[in-house]
Parts: C-alpha cells; structure tokens; sequence
C-alpha cells in the first residue's frame, strides 16, 4: 500500500488483507536501520482478525520516499501526519527500538490519535555504543555485525530458530546492508539523543503493553521496568529465551503479549 505524504511516497504493507478503514487499526513501527519486513509475522494475525494493518517504512527506509527524520521527536510528528493520511481518526501503535521511542513519543503528544501502545525491545535510555556510531557515521560493515551479533539472544547463536526456514542474523545483515548512507547513523544518533521517555511515559493515557526479551543486551529489561512503571496501567511481559529481536526469535509469545491490550 501506498500513501503521499509531503510530496513523498510511503510504503507499508497492510498484512496480505486489504486496508480498511472501519476496522480498528494497528500501525507497526519498525527500529533503526530496519524496515516494516521484521513485523510480517505479527501483521498477518492481526490483519486476519478483525484489523486492519499498516506496517511502515519510515521515510528514506525500505521502499519509502523522503529525507531522514533526525528525531525521535520529529519522527513522532510525521506518524501522528501518518495517521491522518491513512484516513484514520486513531490507531494502536506497535513500535519496535527506535520504533517504540516514537511510538511513546506519539501516544504522549498526539493522545487523541493513540488508542493502544505495544512497546517491544524499549528502555527508558537507548544509549548508543560509541563503537556502533563510529562505524555508521563512516558507513562501514562493523556497526551492522554489532546490530546483528549484540541484538540476537544466545539462543539463537546456538540455533534453536524456531521460524522454519529463517536465519535471522543473515536476513537482518541484508535487511541494514539495503540502508541508503547515513541511515544508520541517523538512526541510531536519534535514539541516543533521546532523553525524554520517562517525561513522556507519565503523560501516557492509553493501554499499553512493553514486551521485553530477558536476553536482550540491547535494551536490557531492567532498563525498561522504570519505563513500564512510569505508564499508569502498563502491562510488562518478560519473554525467556529471548533477545532484542522478540517478533522473530519468539513470535508466538510476542503475538500474545501483544494481543492483550490491541
């Protein structure tokens, strides 16, 4: 599916079931360097049961048009723009890394356009390695095999994939070799600068949930139970066995901890 927003195509794909608007809707944001590819799983259950789905590629990710968001903030401000093109009065917002910071910036700021939050791999702080950002500001292969290596849970260095099929850390290296240059870096300088998730998660009214894996080395569950306390009624769902990229290496106790409060 394709939107126009500011002059600039955006693409997102709707979980293989046509966009309906009547439907309660579920907008899937993905995290940095990623695009909307890592939701396929999540998107198809939802589409198929009674909603409708957008998962988006942020301006200048995946097939979508547009310069680079340099913001978490001004991300928020063009998903709250994305609401509005898609034709909706609200949605629920899925949002994954970087995705989760602007979908709780969004719920924070534009309340009436948010009915629900699913919050997957989030802390209150997303300090960046400054290793990582070396790399990506000089556009080199080490910040992507860092991304993969330290985002994957120990598990799945062992095998154990429980999707048939996927290897997760190939398809994620090809996934952020795609990126144009400069991406990464954006990317990850935004969710380094940002310091407002605790400010913004007070502010929060919607049901919420923070699906959190207890391997994750990114964004370790600890980091985010002062996030998760901060959001009046938030639900936090600790996932074993289980790194940063929750959707794919536990896709079924995602999905669950998800279908509570979407």
């Amino acid at each position: 599916m394709k939107l126009e927003m500011g002059g600039a195509t955006v693409f997102a794909t709707t979980g293989g079931v046509e966009f309906d608007r009547a439907r309660p809707a579920v907008i899937f944001l993905h995290g940095a360097g990623f695009d909307r590819t890592v939701w396929r799983l999540q998107t198809r259950w939802f589409a198929n049961h009674g909603r409708s789905v957008l998962a988006v590629d942020f301006p200048a990710h995946g097939w979508s048009e547009g310069e680079m968001l340099t913001s978490v903030a001004a991300m928020a401000e063009w998903t709250a723009a994305l609401i509005d093109a898609a034709g909706l009065k609200s949605a629920a917002l899925v949002g994954h890394s970087m995705g989760a910071l602007v979908a709780l910036e969004t719920a924070a700021r534009f309340a009436d356009k948010v009915r629900a939050l699913g919050l997957c791999g989030v802390a209150a702080e997303m300090p960046v390695h400054p290793e990582m950002l070396d790399s990506a500001k000089a556009n080199t292969l080490k910040v992507q095999e860092l991304m993969t290596c330290w985002g994957m849970g120990n598990a799945l260095h062992k095998g154990g994939m429980v999707t048939p099929g996927l290897w997760l850390r190939r398809e994620s290296l090809a996934v952020l070799a795609r990126n144009r240059p400069g991406v990464i870096y954006n990317d990850l300088g935004a969710c380094n600068a940002y310091k407002d998730a605790l400010t913004r998660a007070a502010e929060v009214k919607c049901p919420t949930v923070l699906v959190l894996g207890d391997g994750d080395l990114m964004t370790p569950a600890a980091k985010a139970k002062p996030l998760g306390a901060a959001i009046a009624g938030a639900r936090m769902v600790i996932v074993p066995s289980c790194g940063h990229f929750m959707m794919a290496e536990r896709p079924d106790e995602t999905l669950a901890a998800l279908k509570t409060c979407l």
